[in-house]
């Protein structure tokens, strides 16, 4: 039996009763969780109770164990810190020490004996139905991981009720989610989030599961509502399987999206509401945009939702009560004395519309001129022959740096004639080159084009970047 004392506002709680709701569940690569049996049950072998008022790192390789565990210990652990599936080794002690933690929930064999966390649970897929008793307030701590500038994460402080603060409260039948994202970090975290608390389900990726695999069962599962980055959405865009779904609804988050991107989602889905949202670990969700069109309207600068924009410098700058409220062994030093998070997003005003340059840590210098390499590529990835690219820098003893860019084709030239193909590939160099000409200065124009298979992408959906 699993007797728990929960905080009435925990997440099981906003959840409620989900008995009359069968089809609300939880779907991984291949198994399913029945949200109601989660809700009156334990993954945790039992000892949910031991873990209660703890610090708790959870260091899953799968998603729908961590979503479970997640589930069970809010409101039940003092904190729970959500470990990346991509955190590196080196950094382990470091998040243990500042985390103070205590407990470690694992669907493993229960990895790091030498780290010293002495208390140590296994979570899984089975279910073990429990009562549940509910009569102590403990609001538990939501602990992300960011990367810092030295490598080092941060580990940065939320609860459900700055988590779910954009959330709407409202429950949407025939709806399913399914999301590119992890859900260990934010952009995945909130799409967890909105399902649970929308009483919808849930298709989530496997470990390393193949883009073409998982496409393919977020349309067997008639997935309506898909999240993910541009970066996420153009390798899907690229896949034969691409149009296995059939969305109703796109969401693009966690990098800038270019009009190439979205003009590519409309022509695949011509019947979907495709939408981009600002949002940061730190900031939480900004805003959102549905008007097809990149960037922002200058109009929903200032206050308004409960949330406070103003731009500064060039920099976007955010106040709300979706902010993190701090960071565990460190200061909070994305806030500014008025508590705006300084994004660190630079943006320009043309007309009466914001456009994302790129990050303030992104720079290229050239010859002492800046160059944001999202501002190139959002040039050439609206040449209708390009799928994605990626500008970075190229040393040069006069200038320092140059600009040059990787670029992936939509439709790849790799078969056929060999002399067409080269043919091919100079016209296509050319109309490029001709596009940043004719919107770009000169220094900002690339320098060198290499024709690439694929880019890498992190294990947060975001394209992989060098400035070297």
């Amino acid at each position: 039996m699993k007797v728990l004392r929960l905080n009435p506002t925990s997440l099981q709680e906003k959840i409620g009763d989900a008995t009359d709701c069968p089809a609300f569940k939880l779907w991984g690569r291949t198994v399913s969780v029945s949200v109601s049996n989660l809700l009156s049950g334990t993954s945790l072998g039992g000892r949910a109770r031991e873990l209660s008022g703890r610090s708790v790192l959870l260091s899953v390789r799968d998603q729908l164990a961590a979503a479970m565990a997640l589930v069970e210990l809010d409101g039940v652990a003092a904190r729970i810190i959500i470990c990346p599936p991509d955190l590196a080794s080196e950094h382990l002690t470091t998040v243990i020490a500042n985390g103070e933690v205590d407990a470690l929930v694992s669907d493993g064999e229960l990895p790091h004996a030498e780290l010293g966390v002495s208390m140590r649970v296994r979570c899984g897929f089975e279910i073990v139905p429990a009562e549940i008793v509910r009569d102590r307030a403990c609001q538990t701590e939501w602990v992300l991981l960011t990367s810092g500038t030295t490598g080092v994460p941060k580990l940065i402080v939320h609860t459900v009720a700055s988590l779910t603060a954009c959330i709407p409260d409202e429950h949407k039948p025939g709806v399913v989610w399914g999301t590119f994202y992890d859900i260990r970090r934010y952009g995945g975290l909130q799409i967890l989030l909105r399902a649970l608390l929308g009483h919808t389900p849930l298709v989530l990726s496997g470990p390393d599961e193949p883009t073409a695999d998982f496409l393919l069962r977020l349309g067997e599962l008639g997935a309506t509502h898909i999240s993910g980055t541009p970066s996420h959405w153009r390798r899907a865009l690229m896949n034969p399987h691409a149009r296995a779904v059939a969305p109703r609804y796109i969401r693009l988050s966690g990098e800038i999206v270019d009009q190439g991107v979205l003009n590519a989602l409309k022509e695949t889905y011509p019947d979907a509401a495709v939408s981009h949202a600002f949002a940061s670990t730190e900031a939480g969700v900004g805003f959102e945009v549905t008007d097809g069109l990149e960037g922002f309207p200058a109009s929903i600068v200032g206050a308004r939702d409960g949330m406070e924009m103003r731009v500064e410098s060039g920099s976007l700058r955010i106040r709300s009560s979706r902010i993190a409220s701090r960071a565990l062994g460190g200061q909070c030093d994305w806030l500014d004395d008025e508590g705006f998070v300084d994004t660190g997003d630079l943006v320009e005003l043309r007309g009466d519309r914001y456009y994302f340059l790129g990050r303030r840590n992104g720079v290229i210098n050239v010859g002492g001129l800046k160059v944001h390499p999202e501002e190139i590529e959002a040039v050439i990835n609206g040449h209708p022959a390009v799928r994605m690219s990626r500008v970075r820098a190229r040393r040069n003893p006069i200038t320092g740096s140059l600009v040059e860019a990787d670029i992936v084709l939509a439709d790849p030239l790799s078969k056929g004639d060999p002399e067409m193909t080269g043919r091919r590939f100079a016209e296509y160099k050319r109309e490029i080159l001709q596009r940043c000409r004719a919107s770009l200065a000169a220094h900002k124009v690339p320098a060198v084009v290499y024709w690439v298979a694929a880019l890498n992408v992190t294990a947060a959906g975001k394209l992989v970047r060098s400035h070297d």
